[in-house]
């Protein structure tokens, strides 16, 4: 019998950020303690988004409105890389970067664990921004998954692929 297999990584789903980041906008447009505060939220080219304000407080509340709405649309806040508000002129101003991929050095703590605590006979491939996991019962392949799952890494793990 071939080997099953399944896929770790951490990818963004970009429509449901910008449909959150869309929802953000409105809210903020119609929400009574954002007028006359020149709120705003914006992708700042592929792979950021900058949000803007008249002070430091209401920057961080529109951060704030943005993550409850990801987190509505099922998406990890470990996906986000905020700074810290900074002053620009008469704005205030914060920078979101969005994090995708796995680096090697994550991808080798993974297979690391795998490695010591998984079941016996499941091999872990690292393959680019991704880890490919494979072994001959379906069973070790879940008990994976769920060790994985119970790790609190520093990124947003999905698991895709598996047959």
């Amino acid at each position: 019998m071939a080997d099953s297999s399944f896929d770790i990584v951490s990818k963004i789903d970009r429509q449901e950020v910008d449909n959150a980041l869309g929802q953000t906008a409105r809210e903020i447009a119609t929400r009574f303690d954002f007028k006359g505060t020149g709120a705003t939220i914006a992708w700042q080219g592929e792979q950021a988004i900058e949000i803007s304000a008249s002070a430091d407080d209401r920057a961080s509340a529109v951060l704030d409105v943005f993550k409850q709405k990801l987190v509505k649309r099922n998406q990890s806040l470990k996906i986000l890389d905020t700074s810290e508000p900074r002053q620009s002129g008469q704005v205030s101003k914060i920078a979101v970067a969005l994090k995708e991929g796995i680096t090697s050095e994550d991808a080798k703590k993974i297979s690391k664990l795998i490695r010591d605590e998984g079941p016996k006979g499941v091999k872990a491939q690292i393959q680019g921004d991704e880890l490919r996991v494979s072994s001959k019962k379906r069973d070790h392949l879940q008990a994976v998954i769920a060790l994985v799952k119970q790790q609190d890494y520093e990124f947003a793990v999905q698991f895709t692929n598996y047959r």
